[in-house]
């Protein structure tokens, strides 16, 4: 497996783990995305967290909405 899709697949499943620690769902996510003025599909979200391919901005934005002030990486 390539270096980088390592990393993308490690990325996706800490945020998808922040989200079930946080009990938030991908509609409820979309939502607080929105109260921060970022605006995303819930389709596009699923898309982006499945295929581990979504920008820094977008994760500390999602981490931000669902009020994850600090993220463990072990």
């Amino acid at each position: 497996m390539p270096e980088h899709t390592v990393w993308e697949a490690r990325s996706a499943n800490l945020l998808k783990a922040e989200l079930k620690c946080k009990g938030v769902t991908y509609a409820q996510l979309v939502e607080r995305l929105a109260d921060i003025g970022i605006s995303e599909k819930e389709v596009n979200v699923r898309n982006k967290l499945s295929r581990g391919k979504f920008s820094a901005a977008f994760m500390l934005a999602c981490l931000s909405a669902v009020g994850s002030s600090q993220l463990h990486l072990d």
